[in-house]
């Protein structure tokens, strides 16, 4: 739903898609993608594939950093998604299943995602917005590739990271500094984090967790005949936060923001107990080495984001 709020935006122009493990592994996720694109008539924007693993954390060694430091309560591709949402079990990364939805018959872009960023950022200089809403390794091997990557754009909006979430989910209430994206690259984070681009903007778990997905507004979308909608209807009914749609909607219009903080990020790389988890400083406290300043969402106009929301998924495909 988060890449159908840019695709259903009249004010936004994608240019692909590019694709990173998470959530579930990157081949499934292509072809999740494929076919999402195939059934809201928007076949016409390229998926393309990027990493399957991150640049350094494995599934092993996160195995046994669980046995040292306790158990986290989402894996992402590496975890049985079984036992926390009733989707299909783990599998192996170069194993897709069948898709509920029907598997596509378009296909990827014959190119990686690192080289597709570099060179759309080239081909529009100063004119190109990263929305990077997963992992960030694919975005860590773009920098390191091209050194003009990050300057070239116009900036890049983040979903990630966690500072102090005012909420009593236990997911975050004895662990306030991690969050998914950032634990499972962190070293493509911290790559991220340092980046010298003209503008990050960061949508974190403590604004996210104050915009859910609510039975009223999938009743609402579903309520249209036009495909996003019933994509929606019939795939994606989970009552969970909007972190990803948040982020999107945000960059499409700032005023959903009501509040922010700048501060300075960075990604813990110690492999102890807090491996991965959001590092933050002020002006006034910041270490001496080159960090950037981020703006960090804190706040939101829920019901002007929920509107906006409901109205893009309920809208016709944009045209080409």
């Amino acid at each position: 739903m988060a890449m159908m709020t840019l695709l259903q935006s009249p004010q936004v122009h994608v240019l692909g898609i590019t694709m990173v493990s998470g959530n579930a592994w990157e081949p499934e996720e292509v072809q999740h993608t494929l076919r999402m694109l195939e059934l809201i008539h928007r076949s016409d924007v390229p998926v393309v594939p990027g990493a399957v693993f991150p640049l350094v954390r494995t599934q092993r060694e996160t195995m046994l950093w669980q046995q040292l430091y306790g158990t986290t309560a989402w894996l992402g591709a590496w975890g049985d998604a079984a036992k926390h949402t009733g989707a299909a079990p783990w599998h192996a990364a170069e194993v897709v299943p069948p898709l509920e939805e029907g598997n596509p018959t378009t296909k990827p872009l014959a190119e990686d995602a690192a080289h597709f960023l570099i060179r759309q950022v080239h081909a529009h200089p100063h004119q190109v917005t990263i929305y990077a809403a997963g992992p960030l390794t694919n975005i860590a091997l773009a920098l390191s590739i091209d050194p003009e990557f990050a300057a070239l754009t116009e900036g890049i909006v983040l979903m990630g990271g966690s500072l102090n979430p005012a909420t009593n989910d236990p997911e975050f209430t004895t662990d306030p500094r991690h969050e998914f994206n950032f634990w499972f690259d962190p070293e493509a984070a911290h790559i991220t984090l340092r980046a010298h681009w003209p503008r990050i903007e960061l949508t974190p778990v403590d604004i996210s967790i104050k915009a859910s997905f609510t039975r009223a507004m999938l009743d609402a979308i579903a309520a249209s005949t036009n495909p996003a909608a019933q994509y929606i209807a019939q795939h994606s009914q989970d009552r969970y936060y909007l972190w990803d749609e948040l982020a999107a909607a945000a960059w499409i219009d700032p005023t959903i923001i009501t509040a922010e903080r700048t501060l300075y990020l960075d990604v813990d790389l110690s492999h102890g107990a807090t491996y991965g988890d959001t590092l933050a400083w002020s002006e006034a406290n910041r270490p001496e080495v080159d960090l950037q300043l981020v703006h960090v969402q804190t706040d939101l106009d829920l019901p002007r984001f929920t509107r906006m929301f409901v109205d893009l998924m309920k809208a016709p495909p944009q045209r080409p």
